[in-house]
């Protein structure tokens, strides 16, 4: 089963019947479905689809303004819990056990139908506020990051089964189209939100209050929610890739918490994680991709690159912003913004047909403003640059990730058979989690190498202009840097997309 990114809808696919389903009771219910649909003007806010639809859109909401929020709060809150060592695994911890999740996810659904790992996930995500919002010190808050993962993981995938449940097909895309428009508002009004609360009443209450928002959405669709044909469930669970998830995860964890301590004895974890990490990948990933085959290896690779040397870069500006050029947390957040709105209208500049020819070239322009964005941001530790830099700077990545992430959804299903296109969109989730996983626990490791750990702990949200000019300019300087410099080598794998046999 695929797990999919909410703001990427171009790979989203009904998932596949299950080996059982009564071929007549699946006709039935879909012709079934269809007259409904007709009957309500064949749109996701008729009378039978309009609860579930709004339910589902501000589930996704939520976990978008979860998202953007949490870039907001976490400079203050790591530098409250005396944790700025740990900024980066507060955000590879999410992805970490968002991939275990999302393989978990995908077999539950098979089994048991998606409303029981939807319920567990919300349960989940719910919890991991709780216990970060409450946290006294910032491993049990990196913890609850991670409890967070397991929601979301869960959650999303959940999502996207239910939808090629509950719609017939000729709706599924709109209902996914509403996956990627609910993460508009959340981003623009998010670090607004959240920077102010994080102002006024704390950095915890950024984490505490959004369980209470979680009721609201499940109130909505949860009459809908009972009506929904679970299908045949499938005889068992694919444990083999549940368990190549887990070993990879695991690994992972490992080698973050060896490049957090860098000494000797550090090595003991790195050479564990290691040996989880790179064969269970290699399992998971098509054959050729750490060498960049030309073709499908290379689009898989690609995804990876891009998503983890953008959030890689993104996760330390808000740090950045407040600790060395003494912004609040709301002005540091809403420089963010601008590359949220920019990520959807490159998507949507990717999707015009008559730009399907060049989408190679789409793509390597796409790169190249990433690089040029994120080489942008050192700009802003200079005192004689204004800081509005760093917002410009990520209004550009932010179009070219729209570029980048939509087109390799594209390319990818051009370049699968259809018996191997659900399997392929899963190895391109697992690359872009990889490759979060992996490039933020970079960007933490460069961080802490170069002295950024030693930022100091605020007392206070107000407290963020006093310490503004901290001297860990050459800490920021090495995260970014090292990120525009992954986003080249991205620029250099967009040249081997196409098949070396020359077919689309």
């Amino acid at each position: 089963m695929t797990a999919i990114d909410p703001r990427d809808t171009d790979v989203a696919h009904s998932p596949p019947a299950p080996s059982g389903a009564n071929p007549e009771a699946e006709a039935n219910a879909k012709a079934d479905a269809e007259a409904d649909a007709e009957a309500d003007g064949g749109s996701v806010l008729g009378r039978r689809y309009r609860a579930l639809t709004l339910g589902i859109v501000s589930v996704v909401s939520l976990i978008a303004f979860e998202a953007s929020a949490v870039n907001t709060a976490m400079p203050v809150a790591a530098r409250a819990l005396d944790g700025v060592e740990l900024y980066a695994y507060a955000f590879s911890a999410y992805f970490t056990a968002s991939l275990f999740a999302m393989a978990l996810s995908g077999e539950w659904c098979d089994r048991r139908g998606p409303l029981v790992p939807l319920f567990a996930g919300i349960a989940a995500f719910g919890a991991g506020l709780v216990v970060s919002g409450s946290a006294q010190d910032m491993w049990t808050f990196v913890g609850g990051r991670a409890v967070q993962g397991i929601g979301g993981g869960l959650v999303i995938v959940a999502l996207y089964v239910l939808v090629g449940h509950a719609y017939p097909q000729r709706l599924q895309p709109a209902v996914l189209a509403s996956f990627s428009a609910a993460w508009v508002l959340p981003v623009i009004v998010g670090p607004l939100v959240a920077g102010t609360v994080t102002e006024r009443a704390g950095w915890r209450w950024v984490f505490l209050s959004i369980p209470v928002l979680i009721l609201l959405p499940l109130a909505v669709m949860l009459p809908a929610l009972r009506k929904v044909d679970r299908g045949e469930p499938s005889p068992a669970m694919n444990r083999r890739r549940i368990l190549l998830a887990l070993a990879v995860a695991s690994g992972a964890g490992l080698l973050q918490y060896a490049g957090q301590d860098l000494a000797w004895v550090s090595l003991i974890p790195a050479a564990a994680g290691l040996a989880l990490l790179v064969p269970c990948v290699l399992r998971l990933l098509p054959s050729g991709t750490f060498r960049a085959a030309r073709g499908l290896p290379s689009v898989v690779l690609l995804r990876g690159i891009a998503a983890g040397a953008f959030l890689g870069a993104e996760s330390f500006v808000p740090l950045m912003l407040v600790t060395e050029r003494g912004l609040s947390a709301t002005q540091a957040g809403l420089s963010l913004t601008g590359g949220g709105l920019t990520w959807a209208l490159g998507s949507y500049t990717q999707s015009r047909p008559r730009l399907e020819p060049y989408r190679e070239r789409l793509m390597t322009a796409g790169m190249l403003l990433m690089a040029v964005a994120i080489g942008l941001v050192p700009l802003a530790l200079v005192e004689s640059v204004p800081a509005w830099v760093v917002a410009v700077a990520w209004v550009i990545g932010g179009y070219g990730m729209g570029l980048v992430i939509s087109s390799a959804s594209v390319l990818l299903l051009k370049l699968s058979a259809p018996k191997e296109a659900g399997s392929n969109a899963a190895s391109l989730q697992v690359s872009d989690a990889l490759g979060n996983i992996t490039l933020v626990g970079l960007s933490g490791v460069l961080f802490v190498g170069f002295g950024g750990g030693s930022v100091a702990a605020a007392d206070h949200a107000g407290a963020a202009g006093a310490a503004a000019g901290t001297g860990h300019a050459g800490a920021f300087a090495a995260v970014y840097v090292a990120m525009a410099a992954v986003a080249l080598v991205g620029v250099g794998v967009t040249t081997r997309l196409r098949p070396a046999t020359g077919k689309p």
